[in-house]
């Protein structure tokens, strides 16, 4: 057999190399030219750009929570894969990030502005927010942003600082500092504890945070209602953007959306200064009592301890020697019958009556049709722990006749107080019942549980640990800043 010259043994190599090489070639020239969403899903992460905060994305003791993380979580589920967040210190950086190797879109209740679509292009709106001054309470309650008297304080490159250059034309002694280093609850914080005199931020910012710091308060809107959207960069190639369109069309549309907005602003509906200044007032003074027992007895039933809580506070107020006219009694204020029924020996120990009011409460989630998920199974297990799970049903059935979703809180609870009218309570198995108290019940446990949290929030720093000291600029007349 002839031995093969060096020149043949090369270009045979050369030949075996690039047979070799063509499976790997062949792999980068297709991923190179796979468009945006093909690529989320070859890789198997969706990954959000957001700022740490009470309405966007914050973990505590139970984990991942937010209101924009869990609308993008429920948009990386409908694509299949896992949804990755990294958190930007500042909104000027998380502004800068979106369109870079570090995040496909932008989540953190981003208002579009005109300014804004220069660079970016946003989704479909899931939310309406107006932007609002606040003041302390107590102080003089300004009638125009010309008649302010101490600082107004907003959070750098935001729509807010983008709407007060507008207004500055038809305003011109209107000034006012940007803080980089901000956030809105922190600003609300802020004018709370009277460390800054005012300050703009969204409707909803102030909605959800206004009961953990009821000195501050609304002076009065000045935009008009502004769309809430993700976004996204505007040199991608639309496949991603209409992938979440789509997305969100269907939440939308199923109600999740407005499900979850409803969790999200369930505090908000029974709002009053002299209710939160109570709440806080025993959150500092009886809580500390009952944490403990509260941790321990969730941990033991496999519960949230902040929802535990918020039962056992509107149940008695954290008063274990609680006694209705009715007979009830403790700090779950169980029945006797009740109390039996959970082996419970002495109603007015604290311990007995909270693992009596853990266990029965759990019992009536299980009693629930398995098809029901959270938070709406949830939702009534806490009316049936009101009204009792006959009423409940009667309320279901009612739901049913009307052509609406037994299965949806949202929808049950709009025929709950239809117990209370004979015309159709005397057509129904248990009867007359109150059915305002349980819609109301829930909406309190719902905002109680919210305020632990915020309260849990405020004392710990959630905030990532900042690279840089805070920048703050005053602008005057003629020195309007670019954004």
């Amino acid at each position: 057999m002839r031995e093969l010259s060096n020149r043949e043994r090369k270009l045979r190599n050369r030949i075996i190399l690039a047979l070799f090489l063509l499976p790997f070639v062949s792999l980068i020239s297709t991923s190179s030219h796979l468009n945006d969403l093909a690529q989320v899903k070859a890789r198997g992460e969706l990954v959000m750009l957001t700022l740490q905060g009470p309405t966007t994305y914050f973990e505590d003791g139970h984990g991942k929570n937010g209101f924009d993380y869990l609308l993008a979580k429920a948009f990386a589920d409908s694509l299949g894969v896992e949804l990755v967040v990294k958190t930007k210190s500042t909104l000027r950086r998380l502004l800068y990030s979106v369109g870079g190797p570090q995040g496909d879109f932008a989540a953190a209740n981003l208002v579009q502005t005109a300014e804004r679509n220069r660079s970016l292009v946003f989704a479909m709106p899931y939310l309406e927010v107006t932007q609002q001054l606040i003041y302390r309470g107590g102080s003089k309650r300004p009638k125009s942003l010309e008649s302010l008297d101490g600082e107004l304080v907003v959070i750098a490159d935001s729509s807010h600082s983008e709407h007060l250059q507008k207004l500055k034309a038809e305003q011109p002694k209107l000034t006012w500092r940007e803080q980089d280093q901000a956030e809105m609850s922190d600003l609300i914080r802020r004018v709370h504890e009277g460390e800054i005199a005012y300050s703009v931020v969204d409707s909803l910012a102030y909605l959800i945070n206004r009961h953990i710091y009821p000195k501050a308060r609304k002076a009065m809107d000045i935009s008009q209602p502004q769309p809430i959207a993700w976004a996204f960069p505007s040199h991608n190639d639309g496949t991603l953007l209409n992938a979440a369109n789509s997305f969100l069309q269907a939440y939308i549309e199923s109600g999740e959306l407005e499900s979850l907005t409803s969790q999200l602003l369930a505090q908000t509906e029974n709002f009053s200064v002299s209710n939160s200044q109570r709440l806080g007032r025993l959150v500092a003074n009886r809580l500390p009592k009952y944490e403990t027992l509260f941790r321990e007895t969730a941990a033991e039933f496999g519960m949230d301890w902040q929802l535990l809580a918020a039962i056992a506070y509107q149940e008695s107020h954290w008063n274990p020697r609680a006694k209705s006219p009715t007979g009830v009694r403790g700090l779950m204020m169980l029945t006797m019958d009740t109390a039996r029924e959970m082996k419970v020996t002495n109603r007015l120990d604290a311990a007995q009556s909270l693992r009596g009011g853990a266990a029965y409460f759990l019992k009536l989630k299980a009693r629930m049709p398995a098809r029901i998920g959270d938070p709406d199974r949830t939702r009534f297990a806490l009316a049936a722990y009101n009204v009792g799970f006959g009423h409940l049903e009667d309320a279901r059935i009612l739901t049913v006749r009307n052509g609406k979703n037994p299965d949806s809180w949202v929808d049950v609870r709009q025929h709950l107080p239809m117990l209370s009218k004979k015309k159709y309570y005397s057509t129904l198995k248990y009867g007359y019942a109150r059915g305002n108290e349980p819609v109301l019940y829930v909406n309190n446990i719902q905002y109680y549980k919210t305020y632990l949290q915020l309260h849990a929030l405020s004392l710990q720093d959630y905030q990532p640990q900042l690279e840089e000291q805070s920048e703050s600029v005053d602008w005057e007349i003629n020195d309007l800043p670019s954004i």
